[in-house]
């Protein structure tokens, strides 16, 4: 299928790893020109240069979405030496504070809420003009299954990508006039750096490996995960390359679960 992505200029942050730099890949397969943006040069560096094996039609800059001046400094860059996107992606994100309520803190709290619901609030701000000049653009915002079914022990990252499904609403009721769709993708427990991390924590917390850490967290955390299995990141970033087109022109305000079933309910 032919998603109408050639000539389309999308941004994509979070990009120099997991769900980010396989939704760039997938993009670029569609003949997307893409923008790859993250905080950390090293690993921006490496993901470029992977990412131009599939297409030369990709550029990045370096942008910790935590600080305004990197956002405005981000959105002048790409307008001057890429151009006015027409589609945005925001994959960047982190597990932030985790552990039992009563142990949380302030601190804990503003870094998670900070990163994971103001740095999008940000981008999206800083690039909505671009996304609104020509009448037709997408916005695909990362939530999560802790969206909706939240964890005890990260009540804080659940709270921020709830706040990422109102904030994906809101925006897809008040600009969908200008032929600009949002949608928002949920995914659970994906093989990426920030489910690594967890599950080495766990292994080493105990005494078992990796592979076992998996198994028991799926058995004892994510019941419902009816595949068994963590979820491939290619998998996340072919809903997103769907949501990112021309196929999906009546869908906006939404938010599609790649969780293999793991909220329990529909």
């Amino acid at each position: 299928m032919d998603l109408g992505l050639k000539n389309k200029l999308a941004l994509v942050s979070g990009a120099d790893s997991g769900i980010g730099f396989h939704t760039t890949l997938r993009l670029l397969r569609e003949g997307a020109t893409v923008v790859m943006t993250d905080q950390y040069p090293n690993r921006l560096d490496c993901a470029i240069e992977q990412a131009r094996e599939v297409s030369r039609q990709v550029h990045a800059f370096v942008a910790d979405l935590t600080r305004p001046r990197d956002v405005q400094r981000l959105h002048q860059r790409v307008c001057a030496e890429v151009g006015h996107i027409d589609i945005l992606v925001q994959c960047a994100g982190i597990t932030g504070a985790t552990g039992p309520f009563h142990e949380s803190t302030d601190e804990g709290w503003s870094h998670t809420i900070e990163t994971n619901l103001l740095g999008p609030v940000r981008l999206v701000r800083a690039f909505l003009a671009s996304l609104r000049r020509g009448g037709w653009g997408r916005i695909v915002l990362i939530a999560s299954e802790d969206a909706v079914q939240p964890y005890d022990e990260e009540l804080p990252y659940c709270a921020s990508k709830a706040g990422i499904l109102s904030f994906g609403k809101g925006l897809s009721r008040s600009y969908a006039q200008d032929g600009l769709l949002v949608n928002c993708v949920s995914p659970a427990f994906i093989h990426t750096p920030m489910t690594d991390a967890m599950m080495d924590k766990r292994a080493a917390e105990r005494g078992t490996s990796v592979d076992e850490a998996i198994a028991s967290f799926l058995q004892e955390e994510r019941p419902y995960m009816e595949l068994g299995r963590r979820g491939r990141p290619e998998e996340v970033a072919n809903v997103i390359a769907f949501l990112c087109s021309e196929a999906a022109s009546f869908v906006n305000g939404a938010n599609y679960r790649v969780d293999s079933g793991s909220v329990a309910t529909m």
